[in-house]
């Protein structure tokens, strides 16, 4: 049975290369990046290093490839305009969906506790290894390297139609929660994942007479305005 899901991931890891385009000079960077941290729970020496660093060169790696590329694009858009669209681009639903479409979750090390919680469809692993992939692209290639594989992994991301900006999301909730004749709407941290360098809140958002809606963000600020924006979508107000 190992042995079988041994050579499933090796297929699923040569699918991913290809589907990457970038051929790696250091194969050992893709395969820190693919290993979730629950590895190394009383794993021995041989196990590689988990992708929480990888993940968080990447983050930044990933800002700066949006980023260029909106300044680009959007020549006549202002500071808000771009950090609306960035923020819709490097969040962690548009990395889940990217990985989802370069087969990441197949491709994954986890342990088998993590794998039996379902790690290989979390998005919130998912986007990690995302993340964790593009930097190591970028420390074997440069980033040229990374663009082009960014070029490509973020294409169907790219070609989507912008969502309504909205520059400040926990205004316009309250805005839209007052105009219901509702009380001002609160935040709750329902979860902190990751280490202390690159951690992930989980946050919901609640107004009252409506379903809480919760949302993924690299800080509580960050997750609180993801959250509001998740929920002024599913009401339909944007």
């Amino acid at each position: 049975m190992a042995g079988g899901r041994t050579n499933v991931r090796a297929e699923a890891v040569a699918a991913l290369r290809r589907r990457l385009g970038h051929d790696f000079a250091e194969p050992e960077l893709l395969e820190r990046a693919l290993t979730h941290s629950s590895v190394g729970e009383g794993a021995g020496p041989q196990v590689p290093a988990d992708n929480e660093r990888l993940e968080f060169l990447g983050d930044r790696v990933l800002g700066l490839l949006v980023a260029d590329r909106l300044v680009r694009d959007f020549p006549a858009a202002d500071e808000g305009q771009l950090s609306a669209r960035l923020h819709a681009l490097v969040d962690k639903a548009a990395c889940a969906r990217v990985g989802e479409r370069l087969g990441v979750g197949d491709a994954l090390r986890l342990s088998p506790g993590e794998t039996k919680t379902g790690g290989r469809r979390k998005a919130g692993v998912i986007a990690d290894a995302v993340e964790a992939i593009l930097a190591g692209v970028y420390r074997d290639g440069g980033l040229i390297a990374a663009q082009a594989v960014f070029e490509r992994a973020w294409a169907e991301e790219l070609a989507a139609p912008p969502a309504p900006a909205i520059t400040n999301p926990k205004s316009a909730l309250q805005e839209w929660a007052q105009g219901q004749g509702r009380p001002l709407p609160t935040y709750a941290v329902i979860q902190r994942t990751g280490s202390d360098h690159a951690p992930t809140f989980t946050v919901e958002a609640t107004v009252t007479g409506y379903e809480p809606a919760r949302a993924q963000g690299r800080s509580r600020q960050e997750a609180e305005k993801a959250a509001a924006v998740a929920l002024l979508k599913r009401e339909g107000v944007i």
